[in-house]
């Protein structure tokens, strides 16, 4: 479409200037019979004169010179920012002037950012996933000295009032977790589930955290049977 538009453009201009030579033989009157001013009309004569049809077509209203345009060491140190630690412009321009002495504005930053084809980073590298990346999971240092339980609640079978309990211990080093379904959630089957937690663990539990739920609580006081015991709140 672009290029059509540039076509239509070079024939107008060719044939104003042949209406001046050909029809009319005066500039003033060619002038106002397409309502242009003659200083238009002289700068397509000159360009049809030196470069003939190419001339013509329109040009580039860009500037040459960019006295306040952006050095070259500025863009790069904000092309390595956004790259490198995939900061803003905001945070750019903040880094930029406080270790840099260097005064940028955020709407510069970004229209760098723009110019480059940075402005928005790859899914990989957008803020969600850089989460991910440089998260660091909770853990302790040795197995055994901190081991989480809780109780979840099953869905109940098809065709069954009965509810289940699933009983979940993991340790917070190892990550090693046992797992263990009842058809209850009381005192018994929390001592149960301690019990078996301890027995198929290879090492000793120093720590046991839960939340505040009953069964766990009525052993939680039993600290002569169960000193490890621990209920979060």
């Amino acid at each position: 479409m672009e290029k059509a538009h540039q076509q239509r453009q070079v024939r107008r201009r060719i044939s104003v200037i042949k209406h001046a030579s050909q029809t009319t033989q005066n500039v003033a009157k060619t002038c106002r019979y397409y309502g242009i001013s003659r200083k238009t009309f002289y700068k397509w004569v000159k360009r049809y004169e030196e470069h003939g049809e190419s001339g013509l077509c329109d040009q580039s209203k860009r500037p040459i010179h960019f006295p306040r345009e952006t050095s070259k060491e500025v863009v790069s140190k904000v092309l390595y920012l956004r790259q490198t630690y995939h900061f803003g412009a905001g945070r750019i321009s903040s880094y930029l002037k406080r270790y840099h002495e260097i005064t940028l504005s955020s709407s510069t930053v970004h229209s760098i950012l723009v110019r480059h084809g940075v402005s928005r980073l790859p899914a990989s590298q957008r803020k969600y996933d850089r989460r991910k990346h440089h998260w660091k999971r909770y853990e302790k240092q040795q197995p055994g000295l901190r081991v989480q339980v809780d109780v979840k609640f099953l869905e109940r079978i098809a065709g069954s009032n009965k509810r289940f309990y699933q009983f979940t211990a993991i340790d917070d080093c190892t990550r090693i977790r046992v797992l263990k379904i009842y058809d209850c959630c009381n005192q018994a089957t929390a001592i149960d589930f301690i019990d078996e937690v301890r027995r198929r663990l290879p090492f000793r539990i120093l720590v046991v955290q839960t939340d505040n739920v009953l069964s766990f609580q009525s052993i939680a006081n039993k600290a002569y049977t169960y000193p490890f015991f621990r209920s979060l709140i």
